[in-house]
């Protein structure tokens, strides 16, 4: 039986994600669930996305879509280029695609739009690139935007008390949908951490890829981890999303 194991953030950083799958021993029997942003930041974002489409072919592969991967999929399908996008990692990735044929571009496109917005698997634990906010799970939220740019489910599992327990009336009912919740989107590096965490029953996978941190895989049953390099070191003669035009770096 192989493992399934659980990837963060990419944003563009191929050489972060043959680093990492070297190092985790990855191999076709392994179930991969990829959490999303799988672009933006980088210089190799188009890399990635040929890189994957290959993987699919060999073993099984859930791709789940992240707020970065939908803006590449806007530009891909409508030519949108804002700002926001091109000042947040979208720039690199445009550029990624300069070498690429047409043909090359349609098979990118229907890869994005085969992503799924979230996946629950047979223990019932739920994989999703940032979060949602209805107390009914993801399957009742009213915005689908909320599964690819939600904080507050982390944010809530952040500020919890440790000793509240899971039969008190004030533990949060969104975690209690499920058995585990593991989620991208936002850095660990905000709580000055630079590994995967877990808080409550959620596990943040997203170590920071895109800017100064590494790029992590989890098998979800033993909690093992692994982690590339970080990602200045393996483009030293890029910024990724460190710099002064990505604003926000939250997004």
């Amino acid at each position: 039986m192989g493992r399934t194991l659980v990837i963060g953030d990419i944003h563009g950083g191929f050489k972060a994600l043959q680093q990492v799958f070297e190092r985790a021993g990855v191999n076709n029997e392994d179930k991969l669930i990829f959490l999303g942003d799988y672009v933006d930041g980088w210089s190799e974002s188009a890399q990635v996305i040929h890189f994957l489409l290959q993987l699919s072919e060999k073993q099984e592969c859930i791709f789940i879509k992240g707020n970065h991967d939908t803006w590449t999929e806007d530009w891909l399908s409508l030519g949108d280029k804002p700002d926001v996008w091109l000042f947040n990692g979208g720039k690199s990735t445009v550029e990624s695609y300069n070498d690429y044929s047409l043909e090359d571009l349609e098979l990118h496109l229907e890869f994005f739009r085969r992503m799924k917005n979230y996946h629950v698997d047979e223990e019932n634990s739920l994989f999703i690139h940032a979060g949602y906010s209805s107390m009914h799970g993801p399957e009742k939220e009213v915005y689908s935007s909320n599964y690819r740019w939600d904080r507050t489910l982390w944010e809530t599992a952040v500020a919890m008390d440790k000793k509240l327990k899971k039969n008190s009336a004030l533990y949060p009912k969104r975690l209690l949908l499920y058995h585990e919740i593991f989620i991208g989107h936002t850095p660990t590096l905000d709580i000055g951490i630079k590994h995967p965490v877990n808080k409550a029953n959620v596990w943040n996978i997203d170590t920071g890829a895109a800017f100064t941190g590494a790029l992590s895989v989890l098998d979800i049953d033993t909690k093992e981890f692994w982690q590339s390099d970080p990602l200045p070191s393996l483009y030293p003669d890029e910024k990724g999303r460190n710099n002064d035009m990505a604003g926000n770096k939250t997004l």
